[in-house]
């Protein structure tokens, strides 16, 4: 069958519309649009706009970024009418989302830096919500993805900027499509795809997603309930269609029942973005009285607090004390964030009940985050026997089952029997194919020998799990030893941070001690920090599944000092570490002191400012970081402990994250497959855990051969007649570079067992990137490249540690080899500067200063200084040219470099050509003139600054 074109497949997506109930409306440019958003406002708000007035109305959409943009839309609006009196408008309805115009349009011609014609727009009272891009059968969704990210930065904001009111994108090739917000910030993989309420996706365009997504009062219900406003981080957000269901499913529920529920969603699925969406809307409902957030821990109370008001700037404040929280239940607070502690008190001691009591008839929800782990106990009881009227609703990634169940005061209980039905499931199967969170790599590491009779035979880790030989300091050596040798290939040359749960604190503190001595011996100069609270120590035979979260530290200061005195001194030996990496001041001496250091880790953490961090129970639940790739194990785990801990690793980041590596040193597979299944199905163990190394070997190497299909030779690459044949190479040059980015995280990988050489992969990335280079340098032409709209995947090529101070360690080597060594260590260093991103731009000048200064230097301490030097003088004259060539004021141009790098935003077209000295461009070269200038200041900071130490 022929591909279909895109003009019959958009053809066919506009009549679709109109039969959904869409109005047709021709509009060729932004005139066309402005006319037309006249007519459909004065339509949908009933009023007459004389010209002046909606000169007025133009002012209020032009104002602001695409985040108070949206704000606008969603606010009453106001405007002095001709004759003195005021008139009141909307621009969106949103309470009642179907009375709105909807309208559809296609080819729209915009003009900003370049001219774009957009494919199918939707409109809402004439401004364009929602922008459809489309493209042939067969080609990437990754295309549209960059294509949209063209128009953004080239036309959405040009003159009227109305399509930067633009509140949500559709990409489809036809056979896939995705939907994602308008937030150029974010990946790919923040696209997403819409399903049904059994998770059954809906791809097709035409048959299935413009019928249940597209549909006018569905999409009006998405832009006006389910965008997220992120006051935190100033972006849009959208739900995705599983965290749509669940609290479409909680509304239902209060609405039509008394009944109670749980969520059952997968941990690192958003659960924090759904229950604040069900939240914010439940309590709005003129039938509650209010929506209480219950968390388990104060911490969650203060992370829960944060990550709402980011969603809603002062929807809630935070509850301090039980005081506190006694006041915002008597007050008109609607939503309210506790902790079941604080929730506990206040319902208990009789200081508060008099206050309590009036609420006890009152119609309150009560949203419990992670119940699988607060919720077993009499506190629950409690609160269920004190209020007469409230309903009961959890989220949980992990429930508890039959199987899972640990018995307590009241028995064994389930999640069901506390909360009832399931009103909602998405697993973790469900989150892996949709590409919500990453797969597992789980590796078992460890071989111990023992004597039998007269041999010695190798026993695996699966047949000894003895107290003593699992604390063997000779052990915990090793593993420590084990982990500073891969713990740079884990995690990308530390792009990615890990976590390293052992059993006990005791146990804990060997390990630190060990990586502490072997740090100061020289041996590494990874980060290690470590936080725990009391000195219990598990038994690993009696690991129960559950992670206790060492609550009495954050609820109960006085637990601090219930402390071992060895474990508290050890504790503030290791604070004290961690004091003098960072410049801080925690200690264990007062419960705030140690909360702030709790806080201050976990913020490092996220930034990638630990390596490696030690914990017992601490972080294993409730701790999100997408930052974080890699977990080390030499603890008991099982049921859904062990999933939560296993899941800190695999939430979604970029194309390098390709997975959450998990490193065992215990007998866990058993358990590991018990869990998974426990939690999706029997099936799902080959999804949720990535296969064998050699598995990914055979996948490189027939992806090699792909490959040399295309470009036999490297050389061949230059022969590639098209931007199709250039295109083909591209797709499948990165497809053996994901691969190799997996492969590269297994322990046992070496190019040995590969088909294609390393020298070779590195010439043909080198190829892969003169190709990037290529795109680079034609985008100030008039004519758009199909390679601009091709996603390179840099980040699988990016590596931190390989900068321009590493290359003066290699010159200062290669100064330094033998004889017989040099060529060697040179073709390591023109490797470097052919295959890395961020050294390309530098490479002519390095090779000038290896070839023509470094012979004459005697002494290599010489050498940084003379790099610098070298440098600086090659970076005026570049200047000196660049200013000379251009006729360029120099002052002008140096002041425009300075405030580009301060301010990290493109000068503009009309700033560059103010740099002009003597006789201005004409209008007609204006364009160009300004377009080059431009580009020649970017390559200039690219190659002289960007990368440098101290730029």
């Amino acid at each position: 069958m022929a591909k279909q074109p895109e003009q019959i497949l958009e053809e066919q997506l506009v009549a679709q519309l109109q039969k959904l109930g869409y109005g047709l409306v021709q509009l060729k440019n932004e005139k066309d649009l402005i006319n037309n958003l006249k007519q459909q406002l004065e339509k949908h708000n009933n009023i007459q706009f004389s010209k002046a007035e909606f000169e007025k109305v133009v002012n209020i959409l032009n104002k602001g970024s695409v985040f108070e943009k949206a704000k606008t839309l969603r606010e009453k609006q106001h405007i002095v009418r001709d004759n003195g009196e005021d008139i009141y408008f909307e621009f969106i309805q949103t309470e009642h989302w179907c009375q709105n115009q909807f309208q559809v349009t296609h080819q729209v011609t915009m003009e900003g830096t370049y001219k774009n014609r957009y494919d199918v727009t939707l409109l809402v009272n004439g401004l364009p919500l929602v922008q459809i891009e489309l493209k042939r059968r067969g080609l990437e969704l990754k295309e549209a993805f960059n294509q949209i990210n063209r128009y953004q930065r080239h036309s959405f904001g040009a003159n009227a900027a109305l399509f930067q009111y633009l509140q949500i994108f559709v990409i489809s090739n036809g056979v896939n499509t995705k939907y994602y917000a308008n937030n150029r910030h974010q990946s790919f993989k923040q696209t997403f795809y819409w399903t049904n309420k059994e998770n059954k996706r809906l791809t097709n365009i035409l048959n299935g997603f413009t019928s249940e997504f597209l549909e006018p009062c569905h999409i009006s219900k998405m832009i006006c309930k389910y965008i997220v406003l992120n006051e935190t981080n100033k972006i849009l957000m959208v739900l995705r269609p599983y965290q749509f269901y669940a609290v479409e499913a909680l509304i239902d529920r209060v609405k039509n029942s008394n009944k109670n529920g749980y969520i059952w969603h997968t941990t690192g699925s958003g659960k924090t973005l759904t229950s604040f969406k069900a939240s914010q809307i439940l309590m709005n409902l003129p039938q509650v009285k209010k929506v209480v957030f219950v968390v388990d821990r104060k911490d969650l109370d203060y992370q829960t607090n944060k990550e709402f008001n980011s969603f809603s700037k002062g929807c809630i404040d935070g509850t301090d004390n039980t005081k506190q929280l006694v006041q915002q239940f008597s007050n008109d607070t609607k939503l309210i964030v506790t902790t079941i502690q604080k929730l506990n008190t206040s319902i208990s001691k009789k200081q508060y009940l008099g206050k309590m009591e009036k609420l006890q008839d009152e119609r309150i929800v009560f949203i419990f985050d992670e119940c699988h782990r607060s919720q077993f106990g009499e506190t629950h009881n409690r609160i269920k026997a004190f209020f007469n009227n409230i309903q009961l609703f959890g989220f949980t990634g992990t429930p508890i089952f039959a199987d899972n169940a640990v018995k307590n005061e009241l028995g064994k209980r389930t999640t069901t029997e506390l909360f009832g039905d399931c009103l909602h499931k998405y697993v973790i199967t469900d989150a892996i194919k949709d590409e919500n969170v990453l797969k597992f790599s789980v590796e078992y590491v460890g071989r111990y020998k023992r004597k039998e009779t007269a041999t010695e035979i190798d026993i695996e880790v699966e047949d000894i799990d003895t107290k003593e030989l699992m604390e063997s300091p000779k052990r915990l050596e090793k593993i420590v030893d084990y982990i500073i040798a891969n713990h740079n290939r884990k995690t990308h040359n530390r792009d990615f941070t890990a976590m390293f749960c052992v059993s006990s604190v005791e146990t804990l503190i060997k390990y630190y001690d060990f990586f502490q001595r072997k740090k100061q011996e020289g041996k590494h100069n990874l980060r290690i920090a470590s936080i725990f609270s009391y000195a219990t120590n598990e038994d690993d035979p009696d690991a129960n599944g559950f992670l206790p979260e060492e609550l009495s530290v954050a609820e109960e200061p006085r637990a601090l000092y219930g402390l071992q005195v060895h474990s508290r001194e050890k504790l503030d030996e290791f604070i004290g570490h961690y004091n003098t990496m960072f410049e801080t001041k925690f200690s264990t001496k007062d419960s705030e002191r140690f909360y702030n250091y709790y806080n201050d880790i976990s913020k490092k953490v996220k930034e990638r400012k630990i390596d490696i961090l030690l914990v017992v129970n601490m972080f294993l639940t409730g701790f999100d970081s997408p930052t974080l790739n890699t977990m080390y194990v030499d603890k008991n785990l099982k049921y859904h402990g062990l999933i939560q801990a296993y899941s800190r690793t695999n939430r979604i980041l970029n194309e390098q994250k390709s997975q959450g590596n998990i490193i065992v040193f215990r007998n866990l597979k058993n358990v590991t497959d018990q869990a998974i299944t426990l939690f999706s199905n029997k099936e799902a163990i080959d999804v949720i855990i990535m296969k064998p190394y050699e598995d990914y070997v055979k996948k490189f190497n027939t992806a090699f051969i792909e490959l040399i299909k295309i470009a036999p030779t490297v050389n061949s690459v230059n022969d590639l007649k098209s931007e199709d044949d250039e295109l083909e190479f591209i797709k499948a040059f990165r497809e053996l570079m994901r691969i190799k980015n997996i492969l590269s995280a297994f322990a046992d990988f070496k190019w040995d067992d590969l088909a294609m050489a390393e020298q070779l992969f590195e010439d043909y990335k080198s190829k892969y990137l003169d190709l990037y280079d290529k795109v680079k340098s034609n985008h100030q032409k008039e004519k758009v490249s199909i390679l601009e709209d091709v996603d390179f995947e840099l980040e699988l090529i990016h590596r931190d540690e390989i900068n321009v101070n590493y290359i003066i360690q290699l010159l200062i080597k290669l100064k330094n080899s033998p004889q017989k060594d040099v060529n060697k260590t040179e073709i390591e260093i023109f490797n470097l500067l052919n295959s890395d991103v961020q050294l390309r731009s530098k490479r002519e000048l390095i090779e000038k200063f290896i070839q023509e200064n470094l012979p004459v230097l005697e002494d290599t301490d010489d050498i940084p200084e003379a790099f610098d030097k070298f440098w600086n003088q090659e970076q005026q004259k570049a200047f000196n040219q660049l200013v000379k060539d251009e006729n360029l004021s120099p002052l002008k141009t140096e002041k425009i470099i300075e405030d580009y790098l301060f301010a990290e935003r493109e000068p503009l077209r009309d700033e560059v050509l103010e740099l002009i000295e003597g006789n201005k461009p004409t209008v007609l070269e204006r364009k160009k003139i300004g377009e080059r200038i431009l580009s020649k200041i970017l390559a200039f900071v690219d190659t002289f600054i960007n990368g440098m130490p101290g730029k």
